[in-house]
């Protein structure tokens, strides 16, 4: 499958930076509504570029409104500049100036020599025994292009696009043509994915929208394919959780986790 365009267009630069959503990055559930994932991905552009000296380890993002499709802004702050562990603050404004997101961020200093450490080995998916399918979500509850048309799918053995615990496999479009991204910035679309990866009912009959995403990284993920192990809980009252293991093609590289709002459709 061959991929092209990517999940933002940029207008202005600096303080006026617009990012302008492509179809790539519309959201499943409303046509004027962003995916989660990519805009998570320009957060973590926003505050790894605060603090560069550092490596960025988590991410956690609070979501008051639906990111609008049509347009928004980035702000990041450092809320505290440590020599070894550093902190940062951030928020997506729309077009009118209010807050649809906020974020909260930590970043730490890596040794200048490698510790002389044993490797821990846990079991993790292998891209080689994956095996091509559609997307978990095959289409959107409107009927305009969306975020599925910029991934490429692959699921684990035994795992496919129905549910479930699910090992699920991605590739997507860049966040910026032309830009190139870190592997943090990367792999948020796909860990934005676990609620609907690991849903534990059908897109039509039910409604499980994620209310956060935390993104914690333990190594720089690598590659162009990522993947997320993952499972849903769904309780009887409404609420939710979506726990996944993120891996690349070396293995593990954290974990990222969305609590979770569960209605009927």
């Amino acid at each position: 499958m061959s991929l092209s365009g990517a999940f933002f267009t940029v207008e202005g630069g600096g303080a006026d930076e617009v990012f302008r959503p492509t179809d790539h990055c519309r959201g499943p559930w409303d046509a004027d509504a962003c995916h989660a994932g990519p805009p998570s991905g320009l957060i973590a552009r926003a505050v790894e570029r605060l603090l560069p000296e550092h490596r960025l380890v988590r991410l956690t993002v609070e979501l008051s409104r639906p990111i609008p499709h049509s347009g928004f802004r980035v702000e990041a702050d450092v809320t505290r500049a440590g020599r070894s562990v550093a902190t940062a603050a951030a928020r997506i404004i729309d077009l009118d100036g209010r807050d649809v997101a906020s974020a909260h961020t930590q970043h730490l200093a890596v040794t200048s020599e490698p510790l002389d450490l044993a490797p821990v080995d846990l079991p993790a998916a292998s891209y080689e025994e994956s095996h091509h399918d559609r997307f978990t979500v095959a289409r959107a509850r409107h009927d305009r292009p969306a975020f599925m048309g910029g991934v490429e799918t692959r699921y684990g053995v035994d795992s496919g696009p129905d549910g479930g615990p699910t090992v699920m496999w991605l590739r997507t479009v860049p966040l910026i043509e032309g830009e190139q991204a870190s592997g943090f910035q990367r792999i948020c679309p796909l860990a934005d994915c676990g609620n609907a990866t690991s849903r534990n009912g059908s897109f039509e009959d039910w409604a499980f929208l994620n209310t956060d995403l935390t993104v914690n990284l333990h190594r720089e993920p690598v590659g162009e394919w990522f993947a997320l192990d993952s499972v849903s809980i769904w309780e009887r009252d409404g609420i939710g959780l979506s726990d996944s293991v993120l891996l690349d093609n070396e293995g593990r590289v954290g974990r990222a986790t969305q609590t979770l709002l569960i209605r009927s459709a």
